[in-house]
């Protein structure tokens, strides 16, 4: 498509689903995909618990960190601190719909307010030398639609950014719930790959409804790259074929050796004080059309989060797969 392969395929900032249990087991399925934190707000970095926003696996990488914020120095001090935990890129919020964010003036309202985007972007590519990118949405409320999709991109690419993900939906920011802003607005990837188009020294990566590793491939001949949110959540063993289709790799795992392989990290993870619910939450898709996955699923549900649950429970819940196999 162009010389851009960062960002051939990515899995998105999920809140409440990319954190780093649900990104180690997203690494074991594709050595190749760029992988996503949940947003952080600024204010949680500069006032929270750095430990439990920014702490990964160095087996993760490249892994992004998604910021939430809007004012430059803040964005800009996020972006130092990040970048000394180690992260490959930091990117900016630009499409999330809640009126929790709106509240806070970032997110998808942002797209109203592109010189204050780009004075953010340019105070974080100041700061640091990793790569600074941008999510958004194709378009807020009645802001017109190709047009003020373009003079959004063309006052970020001035601050010299050159990688966009875009959220092929418009945000309803009156009247439609965050879950709504994820499916009642229609689809228009057209309008992305016209970006692609008439901005071809950019790159360009389309996100939303993205179901299959076929559809990647679709989209793949009118831009640069692809990020897939749900769907890998929910089907994590999708990832597998990521490095194969998409990269010409090997195949990655099966969700039998997934299990197994998170089974040291869990060990780990239980001695340094986690719950085995916190991390076998994001496991229970894995096994999603397959014989079985539903008793995997309820035996981890009933049994993860008790006390003292450890490992031997997911090798339970595991057999339980094994046996209606």
């Amino acid at each position: 498509m162009s010389e851009f392969n960062t960002h051939r395929f990515c899995t998105a900032p999920l809140l409440d689903w990319s954190d780093r249990h649900c990104r180690y087991m997203w690494r074991l399925l594709s050595k190749h995909a760029r992988l996503y934190s949940e947003m952080v707000t600024t204010g949680a970095i500069l006032h929270g618990d750095q430990q439990r926003h920014l702490q990964f696996d160095a087996a993760e990488q490249p892994v992004a960190l998604q910021l939430g914020g809007s004012d430059p120095q803040e964005l800009a001090e996020c972006a130092r601190i990040a970048e000394e935990w180690g992260y490959s890129e930091i990117n900016l919020n630009c499409g999330c719909p809640s009126d929790r964010v709106q509240s806070g003036r970032f997110g998808a309202c942002l797209m109203a307010e592109p010189d204050v985007v780009a004075a953010g972007l340019t105070a974080m590519r100041e700061a640091v030398s990793i790569p600074v990118t941008v999510k958004h949405r194709i378009g807020i409320d009645d802001m017109e639609d190709y047009p003020g999709l373009t003079r959004f991109v063309e006052a970020q690419a001035n601050a010299g950014v050159d990688t966009f993900i875009v959220h092929a939906r418009k945000a309803w920011l009156k009247g439609l719930s965050p879950k709504e802003n994820r499916e009642i607005p229609p689809l228009n990837y057209d309008m992305v790959y016209q970006l692609k188009k008439d901005y071809p020294q950019l790159q360009i990566v389309i996100n939303g409804g993205i179901n299959s590793i076929e559809e990647c491939q679709q989209h793949l001949s009118h831009v640069d790259g692809v990020m897939l949110g749900r769907a890998a959540y929910q089907t994590p063993t999708i990832l597998a074929q990521v490095d194969s289709q998409l990269f010409g790799g090997e195949t990655g795992p099966d969700a039998i050796q997934v299990v197994e392989q998170m089974l040291p990290y869990i060990e780990q993870e239980m001695q340094r004080g986690q719950r085995l619910n916190h991390i076998t939450r994001h496991m229970l898709g894995l096994f999603q059309g397959l014989p079985g996955a539903r008793r995997f699923r309820r035996y981890l549900s009933e049994n993860a989060h008790k006390p003292g649950a450890g490992p031997e429970v997911l090798e339970q819940a595991l057999a339980q797969v094994t046996q209606a196999a």
